[in-house]
C-alpha cells in the first residue's frame, strides 16, 4: 500500500475511534445524568398506597423513583447489611417507634430544612433532623353506636373502668401501634401507673385479643364487645366497604392532653447516594399538594396543620386535640413497654 493510501486509512480508523469515544462519553455521561435524577426508597408501605404519590412526585419533577416494600425490620437489616454500599436514598415506614428504631441503628442523617421545620409540628419530627412524620393517624377508641353512649367515654385509662368488664376488644399487644400507645402512657405517667392501665384493659376484655384492628372493628359491629382501640385509618377503610357500619370514633383524654396519634414518616439514609435530591423529595412530601395527596390515599391526616383533609370521610370526623408529647418516646420507651404489656398479661 502507498503511502498516501496509508495515511488515509490511519486517518479514517482515527475518525472513527473518535467517533467510538464521542458517543461512548455521551452515553455515559445521558447515562449518569439519568441516575443522577432516580432517587431510591426503601418502604415499609404498602405498594398501592405509596405509588400514586411516586408517580405524581416523577411527573411533576422528572425525577424517577425506585422502590422496595418489605416489612420495616426486614428493610433495616437489609440496610445494615448493605452499609456503604447501599444505594438507598430514603427509609419510608409507618409507626415513630421503627423511625426511633432506625435513628438508634444509625441509618439516618440529619436533615437541616427550614421548609420542613415550618411545615411538620415539632412533637412529629425527630429533634435531631433524623425523620420527619408525614402523614397522621389517630390510635384512637372505636364503640358501638347501638350500645354505647358517647357521653359514657372519657380517656384511655377509663376503658379500664368496671363500666367496660367484659366489653373491651383489643388487638395484640405484639404489634407496633399499641407498643407505642403504650409507650406514650408510660412517657406520660410512668411505668408504675401505666402497668395499672394496661392490667385493668385485660381484665375488661371481652374476648382473646385479635390479629389486626379490622377484626376488632368487625368484632363491635358483630356484639362480641363494645368498645376498642383502633387507628382512625382501618376504620376509615372499613366504612368505605360497609357505609351502614354501626360503629363510631370518639377522640380521647381531652382533659390529659389529647388523642395519642402516630404518623408514617421518612427520613435520608446515612449513605444515601442523592441526599441533597431526597431532601428536596421530603420537601415536597410536606407540601399542601403532597400532604393532600398522601393523606387522602392512605384514609389518614395531613401531618401539616394548614393542610385540611381531602378524604372525605375523613373529614367528616372534624378535629380533634393531639397529645402533644414528641413521637421520639414511642421508641425511646418500647422496650419497657413490650416488657410491661407482657408483665400485665396483655399478650
Amino acid at each position: 500500500m502507498n503511502k498516501p493510501a496509508q495515511k488515509a486509512k490511519n486517518l479514517l480508523n482515527f475518525i472513527v475511534l473518535v467517533s467510538f469515544f464521542g458517543f461512548f462519553l455521551s452515553f455515559e455521561k445521558h447515562a449518569l445524568s439519568a441516575e443522577a435524577k432516580t432517587l431510591t426508597v426503601y418502604s415499609a408501605r404498602n405498594e398501592q398506597l405509596i405509588k400514586p404519590v411516586f408517580d405524581a412526585y416523577e411527573k411533576e419533577t422528572g425525577v424517577k423513583i425506585r422502590y422496595l416494600t418489605d416489612k420495616a425490620p426486614a428493610l433495616m437489616q437489609k440496610l445494615m447489611s448493605e452499609g456503604k454500599r447501599s444505594k438507598a436514598d430514603i427509609l419510608l415506614t409507618v409507626d415513630a417507634g421503627n423511625l426511633w428504631q432506625a435513628s438508634q441503628n444509625d441509618l439516618l442523617q440529619p436533615i437541616k430544612s427550614e421548609i420542613l421545620d415550618a411545615a411538620i409540628p415539632s412533637h412529629l419530627r425527630d429533634p435531631n433532623g433524623l425523620w420527619f412524620g408525614l402523614s397522621l393517624r389517630a390510635r384512637t377508641i372505636a364503640y358501638s353506636t347501638k350500645r354505647v353512649k358517647p357521653e359514657q367515654l372519657s380517656s384511655y385509662e377509663a376503658l379500664g373502668d368496671k363500666l367496660w368488664h367484659k366489653r373491651l376488644c383489643l388487638r395484640t399487644s405484639k404489634k407496633v401501634y399499641n407498643q407505642s400507645l403504650v409507650a406514650m402512657l408510660i412517657s406520660q405517667y410512668g411505668e408504675k401507673k401505666t402497668k395499672s392501665i394496661v392490667s385493668s384493659w385485660v381484665n375488661n376484655l371481652a374476648a382473646p385479643v385479635f390479629a389486626n384492628d379490622t377484626a376488632v372493628l368487625e368484632a363491635i359491629e358483630a356484639g362480641r364487645c363494645d368498645l376498642g382501640v383502633v387507628n382512625s385509618y382501618y376504620y376509615a377503610r372499613l366504612l368505605q366497604k360497609t357505609p351502614d357500619l354501626t360503629v363510631a370514633l370518639f377522640w380521647p383524654n381531652k382533659a390529659e392532653g389529647g388523642t395519642h396519634v402516630n404518623v408514617s414518616g421518612a427520613g435520608v439514609l446515612k449513605h444515601a447516594p442523592h441526599p441533597k435530591l431526597a431532601q428536596q423529595f421530603l420537601e415536597w412530601l410536606a407540601s399542601s399538594k403532597a400532604q393532600a395527596l398522601f393523606a387522602e390515599v392512605n384514609q389518614e391526616f395531613p401531618v401539616n396543620p394548614s393542610v385540611a383533609s381531602s378524604a372525605a370521610i375523613v373529614k367528616d370526623w372534624g378535629k380533634f386535640d393531639q397529645a402533644p408529647f414528641n413521637l421520639n418516646g414511642a421508641g425511646r420507651y418500647q422496650t419497657q413497654a413490650i416488657k410491661l404489656m407482657d408483665n400485665a398479661g396483655y399478650r
